[in-house]
């Protein structure tokens, strides 16, 4: 059976070669040199003899050179491949229990550590996407099962009264119409959270995101009002490329929070213009002050701040701003106003000249994943989440 053929064994046998080549190729020389000189200064039957002792002497050598070549080569590869089975065994230790793992590779600062530091740095990325994930399902499992408890009371307070009257029916056929209402919104928000972080956008149509922006201001104007806050828009007319219900569900959610999350007599100022070449979309409020270690946590799904003013919403709204700006090439800036409120910036990449030829178009088209859910029909009305 012959050996596997390792990294090891192929690093000697190149070594040997190598050395044979050299060898050879050095003692050939030598050969010929010494035989011209020889034959000019001995007679031929005395340069032959010299020659003839002298080409087993030279194979001899070459032998013993070849042979040392592969017992050192063998040494120096698994030497120097000792650091990388460090990297292997901590590969094959890691599961999703030992995230925490590190290779921590110590030696020369070469190719190898930075190998190593590359693998960590993974490890590093893959425990941050594990334990999110871990919140995300624990969470979403709570906000799930809490309108299925209530209509699942409510439906077995109403079963256990023997005098339910009429009224009492329809109060109860009410509350389960709303958490039923509840659930929907919540599944939707969640399945535009999962389709958004998978970037599977179903277009990526011109959308005039002045347009959207004043939709949605027109459609929060009576819950502003209802909340006694001073709801302004100052748009600029501003060309994005995306997916239309995605980015309304962005720009919603946005406004949306100003306004829930803000104090009697407030205000919520929504502006959008163009940054260079992108898209700017600023929402600015003046409600309660948000310290400063909580303004990074307001993205994470299911984080509520002030959970007083979290009204009915679960808490994913921003997690899908953060999500939607993303697949769209985009970012989400949060900052917390010394005055109280915050200011949220999202920058997206504007819609260039060359993208409004139907081939350039084409080709940056995104497609949606394999098996992503398609949420267009409910995405808009996703969008009442509180953060």
């Amino acid at each position: 059976m012959r050996p596997r053929p390792t990294i090891r064994l192929r690093l000697t046998a190149l070594y040997a070669l190598l050395v044979f080549l050299a060898g050879g190729l050095l003692l050939a020389v030598s050969y010929a040199l010494l035989d011209g000189h020889l034959h000019d200064t001995l007679t031929d039957a005395a340069a032959d003899s010299i020659l003839r002792d002298l080409r087993g002497q030279y194979v001899l050598a070459l032998v013993a050179v070849t042979v040392m070549a592969v017992l050192l080569g063998w040494l120096v590869a698994g030497r120097a491949l000792g650091r990388l089975r460090t990297i292997e065994a901590a590969a094959i230790a890691v599961s999703g229990e030992s995230l925490g793992r590190r290779v921590a590779l110590q030696g020369p600062d070469d190719e190898l550590r930075e190998l190593a530091n590359a693998f960590d740095a993974m490890l590093e990325r893959l425990d941050a996407a594990f334990a999110s994930q871990k919140r995300f399902v624990a969470n979403a499992s709570h906000e799930l099962r809490t309108p299925l408890t209530v209509l699942r009371t409510e439906v077995d307070v109403a079963l256990a009264d023997p005098d339910a009257t009429a009224d009492d029916l329809r109060a109860m056929a009410e509350v389960v119409r709303d958490e039923v209402t509840r659930f929907e919104a919540l599944l939707a928000s969640l399945l535009a959270l999962a389709r958004s972080e998978a970037g599977a956008l179903e277009s990526d149509s011109q959308v005039d995101l002045a347009e959207t922006a004043r939709r949605v201001v027109e459609r929060l104007r009576p819950e502003a009002a209802e909340n006694e806050v001073r709801l302004s828009l100052h748009a600029e007319h501003v060309m994005v490329a995306g997916d239309p219900e995605l980015l309304e569900q962005l720009v919603f959610n946005l406004v949306e929070n100003a306004v829930a999350h803000n104090r009697r007599d407030g205000f919520a100022v929504v502006r959008l213009g163009p940054r260079g070449t992108d898209a700017l979309l600023e929402v600015t409020n003046g409600g309660p002050p948000v310290p400063a270690d909580e303004v990074a946590l307001l993205t994470e799904p299911f984080h509520r701040f002030d959970r007083r003013r979290a009204g009915r919403g679960a808490g994913v709204g921003l997690s899908i701003v953060r999500a939607v700006a993303t697949a769209h090439g985009g970012r989400l800036l949060l900052v917390a106003r010394e005055e109280g409120g915050l200011l949220a910036e999202v920058v997206l990449p504007g819609l260039r000249a060359e993208r409004d030829r139907p081939d350039a178009r084409g080709s940056a088209r995104r497609r949606p994943a394999s098996g992503a859910p398609s949420t267009a029909s409910r995405a808009p009305r996703a969008g009442r989440r509180r953060r």
